[in-house]
């Protein structure tokens, strides 16, 4: 190959050429055949500006000026766009495969163009099927309901499901139950006397993760409230190691509410004595304690301790048949209990909220608890009177 008798174009001058073949076919007004042979000249053009890569695709000057048609994008199957004058229907091959017909619409579409006609006119049908009637401008009854059906159909596939009325009212009979029981056992409570209610704090923690895989715990936040679920204490804790998990997403603890700068937050040693105060002949409320004793490196007499993750009615089996009992979350007891919702997934816990919560469900059993307590201390077992 000459390369002294080859010309190169730039992806410019190529544009230039094109609009003034479109200009000149508009204005001339020529076939198809006319603008089949000025793709392929395009394509010629196009080819020199991959020279580098593909060699085969080079033509010389006398080929560009002749404008003979490049074999290698016609002879590919014979793939030859049928399109009728009267409407805007183009036959594809069925030979072709998916590649191969992809392109062949890519040109028919370029050809389409080059002719002036609109893409959204443009319609591909397989060789050997027939193509579907234009709808009419009028359509008639028949198709008016039909389409009336089709549009009802896809209406019903869009509309929400809505709670079956047996569900609600089932949720409504449920809830009275609690607010009725929750008022019986209110009004036991408030016959309490003080000295009683003084009696019971309850106490809940946050923890953040250090170590290197920060599944170690340390003590991020402690609240304390009382019966009447008023706060006692309510605090953030400085962590002097490195905090490898913040666990915000649960705890809600953020690196400058522990920071060892922030003056607001207490030592740990510092919350310790302060929580070791209020515990003082106090009978503690909480759920799973021991993970926040252990956080606060505390320890409690075990008779004045009321655990709601270790309370048995609260507890479940960990089989279907029978097995041993596991502690529920305190979400699910404080809504089956309760009918309130805490720890709403995507937001991050209370510990304030954590702690009324657990006071709140230990007033439901309170009567209860206390008796079988009392007479374990008696030495009385359950089943005797």
């Amino acid at each position: 190959i000459d390369l002294n008798n080859m010309v190169f174009y730039t992806k410019k001058a190529k544009a230039k050429m094109r609009d003034r073949r479109r200009k000149m076919m508009k204005a001339n007004g020529e076939d198809m055949d006319g603008a089949q042979h000025d793709d392929h000249e395009t394509a010629a053009a196009d080819g020199y500006d991959n020279h580098s890569n593909q060699s085969s695709r080079k033509r010389d000057v006398d080929q560009i000026s002749n404008g003979q048609k490049d074999q290698t994008n016609d002879d590919n199957l014979n793939k030859k766009a049928k399109i009728s004058n009267e409407s805007t229907i183009i036959i594809t091959p069925a030979n072709l495969t998916p590649k191969e017909t992809k392109k062949f619409r890519k040109d028919a579409r370029r050809k389409a163009r080059a002719q002036g006609q609109s893409e959204d006119q443009i319609k591909f049908v397989i060789e050997g099927q027939t193509p579907e009637e234009p709808p009419t401008t009028e359509p008639s009854t028949n198709q008016v309901g039909k389409e009336g059906t089709d549009n009802s159909k896809k209406s019903k596939t869009k509309k929400k499901s809505f709670p079956r009325i047996n569900d609600l009212l089932s949720q409504h009979a449920e809830q009275k139950k609690i607010d009725e029981k929750l008022s019986k056992q209110k009004s036991i409570n408030d016959a309490l006397a003080p000295s009683e209610k003084q009696k019971y704090i309850a106490i809940d923690c946050e923890m953040v993760g250090i170590g290197t895989d920060g599944k170690k715990s340390a003590l991020a936040r402690a609240s304390v409230t009382n019966w009447d679920g008023e706060v006692l204490l309510d605090t953030f804790v400085r962590v002097s190691e490195r905090v490898t998990d913040f666990r915000t997403f649960v705890s809600g603890v953020r690196p400058k509410n522990i920071h060892v700068k922030n003056m607001d937050a207490m030592d740990h040693e510092e919350c310790r004595l302060a929580v070791g105060k209020l515990l003082l002949d106090k009978v503690l409320v909480g759920h799973a304690l021991k993970n926040d004793l252990s956080a606060l490196m505390l320890s409690h007499p075990r008779v004045d301790i009321r655990d709601t993750a270790r309370y048995k009615p609260f507890m479940r089996p960990s089989g279907r048949g029978g097995g041993k009992m596991r502690p529920r979350k305190l979400r699910d007891l404080v809504y089956e209990q309760l009918g309130k919702r805490i720890q709403v997934e995507g937001e991050a816990h209370c510990s304030i909220d954590d702690a009324q919560a657990t006071m709140e469900l230990f007033k439901v059993v309170k009567g209860r608890w206390e008796k079988e307590l009392d007479a374990k201390k008696n030495g009385v077992s359950r089943g005797k009177k």
